[in-house]
């Protein structure tokens, strides 16, 4: 038996998605900038997977635009959003705990002549208002920092966040990485009162390749790929239809069950979580928040060979972001824990289609390789 417990890496494309995707490549597979019939009924299809989207984002259809994926968006949103508001400033707020793709964008944009201030998570791994807060000046001009941790599944009160430089008369933009909260957890532009705001499709069953950035109206967002007038003359490039109405299938699932999918994965989560702290003795949790994700560690054991002997039982789990390829979680480092739980840490993730059986399962053998483990090494 196959256990896939990582899909904060990615999800199984639901079968909604797969068959819109493959109608689309088979039957409406014109380009829907052609202006055939054929091409009009492909930009329909395009339009109706983008108002999934907006509508599961409380959006407008004009505020939403079609990426290759989570990491595009991020680059579009820091790097264009910031240097549109280089006029009024270049220090930027972000933090140590971001996802690569914001990381090394900010790390360009330094290179350019930006100040840019990177909080330190909170030991959950979220960042706290009051820090942020603490760092916007005068000069403040863009923020960038993620909902759900990609790591530790901690939420960042982005809520609370944009209310209080509403507050402070702050005209710094306001980006947010949602692609791990989004259908995990209430994700709306209004309630959120970000500027911008990434997804990524195969983090919630639609297949990789995929993605979308939200930029509220009324944002002036310099386009990040040239070309054509696709996307609203925003991001050229023939528009990959069946990804994209996959994903619009793939929404418009998970936001029917949107509820009832979250209330299961955190019930697992906690299952999982009492079941590993009663058997294994000194296993640490960090973070949480987030009903998918499980980041926990065994101090003393590498993560290499948990994973290894998981592996070797068909069961999948990862060590950090699957884009680390390797390395120290830096996440788990800026939160400041001790070498030795960064590196003896796993990180867990449930989806819609996991069950119960799979969490025992996968329970009973971390169990076992702890015993084999300390054994070993007595």
């Amino acid at each position: 038996m196959t256990v896939y417990l990582d899909n904060a890496s990615t999800t199984i494309v639901c079968p909604e998605a797969a068959r819109k995707a493959y109608e689309i490549m088979t039957e409406n597979y014109a380009n829907p900038s052609s202006p055939h019939a054929a091409g009009r009924r492909a930009k329909k299809a395009l339009e109706e997977a983008r108002s999934f989207l907006a509508g599961a984002l409380g959006a407008e259809t004009g505020e939403v635009f079609f990426t290759s994926g989570g990491t595009e968006s991020n680059n579009w949103a820091v790097l264009c959003g910031a240097r549109r508001a280089a006029p009024r400033g270049k220090h930027i707020i972000s933090s140590k705990a971001e996802h690569d793709s914001v990381l090394k964008s900010l790390d360009m944009l330094e290179a350019d002549g930006f100040e840019v201030t990177r909080l330190s998570p909170s030991p959950s791994g979220g960042i706290l208002k009051e820090a942020v807060m603490s760092a916007v000046r005068d000069d403040t001009v863009f923020i960038s920092l993620m909902l759900v941790n990609n790591e530790t599944g901690a939420v960042t009160d982005i809520a609370g966040i944009s209310e209080a430089l509403k507050l402070k008369n702050s005209k710094a933009l306001l980006h947010t990485d949602a692609i791990q909260a989004f259908l995990k957890i209430p994700v709306s532009s209004s309630a959120l009162g970000a500027d911008l705001i990434s997804l990524s499709g195969h983090k919630v069953h639609a297949p990789k390749g995929v993605g979308a950035l939200y930029v509220r109206k009324g944002v002036s967002l310099r386009p990040f790929i040239a070309g054509g007038g696709q996307e609203s003359s925003k991001r050229a490039g023939t528009e990959a239809l069946p990804q994209i109405c996959a994903f619009g299938e793939a929404v418009k699932t998970g936001v029917d069950s949107m509820a009832e999918t979250a209330e299961r994965m955190s019930k697992l989560r906690d299952l999982t979580a009492n079941r590993l702290t009663g058997e294994i003795p000194g296993l640490i949790i960090t973070g949480g928040g987030a009903p998918h994700i499980l980041n926990i560690s065994v101090p003393g054991h590498k993560s290499e060979v948990l994973m290894n002997f998981l592996e070797e039982k068909g069961i999948y789990v990862s060590r950090s972001s699957a884009c680390k390829k390797g390395g120290r979680s830096h996440v788990l480092e800026a939160i400041g824990l001790p070498g030795k739980v960064t590196d003896g840490a796993l990180r867990i993730s449930f989806s819609r289609y996991s069950s119960e059986q799979e969490a025992l399962l996968l329970c009973e053998r971390l169990k076992e390789a702890s015993v084999k483990l300390f054994t070993a090494l007595s």
